[in-house]
């Protein structure tokens, strides 16, 4: 391909990426700075925003529910994603079907998953998994106002959402492993945990790496799912860190743009730390294949 006719099929992506990405951006950081309101000008006010933040606790609350969430999340997702993709691996006529009815609460937009989700635990919807509690001698759960018992709902609610592409995203990899490498395991007296704990998961490393990668990107930026499943988030200490950013700049008329860009500004570092161990993995796997 020609370098013109490259750039021609290029620009038009560049220039959209540039409108929406670069530039509100760059807006972050720059109200981050400043006291911003809406219909005013913003005025600099250096590092205070940042200050407000790191000394609010509410604030550290939601860091540390939106980190807890996400680790205990990624690392389920990484297990029930392969021994899920291994076990569609094995099929062969009903691999489509099954493929397909999975892929249904990925393909649902997260809001109305996560309400009909919200269901299964609302007694005002018959909430099932109380009536199984209670049937097996349990007591009735506060889903929605008890902390932990939330965090787990919360968490439960992301996996089933993000299994299905933890699942055909391993599936993809499965199948690019070499039937040689498994043969040779068995040959040489290496049983089934063994083959997948010392040959096939090796070989698909950059694989789990990007499930990775996206896992943890995706739920760091968690907010719509936590309107059903979470209604007093800030109450009892549940908010996600989008959640904690959308009351500070837009709910309750507290307009804080600067603030809200400053809290931005401090999740994208966030993202940053979590995402540098895989981010240096999947360049290593790079330099290695060439």
């Amino acid at each position: 391909m020609k370098a013109r006719e490259f750039w021609v099929l290029f620009l038009p992506s560049l220039v959209v990426m540039a409108g929406l990405l670069v530039v509100p951006l760059i807006r972050t950081i720059q109200w981050s700075f400043e006291d911003v309101h809406y219909g005013t000008p913003g005025s600099f006010v250096g590092l205070d925003n940042f200050a407000a933040a790191l000394t609010d606790a509410r604030f550290g609350s939601a860091v540390l529910f939106t980190v807890t969430v996400t680790i205990i999340t990624t690392i389920i997702l990484l297990v029930l994603g392969y021994l899920v993709a291994t076990g569609m691996n094995r099929l062969t006529v009903s691999r489509p079907l099954v493929l397909g009815i999975m892929l249904v609460s990925y393909v649902l937009p997260n809001l109305v998953g996560a309400v009909a989700y919200s269901w299964l635990f609302d007694d005002n919807f018959g909430g099932v998994v109380n009536h199984l509690i209670g049937f097996f001698g349990g007591s009735e759960v506060l889903w929605f106002t008890d902390k932990v018992p939330n965090a787990i709902l919360v968490i439960s609610n992301t996996v089933w959402h993000m299994l299905p592409f933890a699942m055909l995203i391993i599936l993809a990899g499965l199948q690019g492993v070499p039937v040689e490498l498994r043969e040779a395991a068995t040959i040489d007296g290496a049983n089934a945990f063994q083959t997948h704990l010392s040959v096939i998961i090796p070989t698909i490393r950059g694989v789990l790496g990007f499930v990775t990668l996206i896992t943890i990107m995706d739920v760091l930026r968690m907010f719509d799912n936590l309107i059903p499943l979470s209604p007093q988030a800030a109450a009892i200490g549940n908010e996600s860190i989008m959640l904690y950013v959308y009351s500070v700049a837009f709910a309750d008329g507290a307009e804080k743009l600067g603030l809200g860009s400053a809290i931005n500004v401090l999740t994208i570092l966030i993202i940053l730390v979590m995402l540098i161990p895989f981010i240096r993995g999947i360049f290593k796997e790079a330099r290695l294949a060439r």
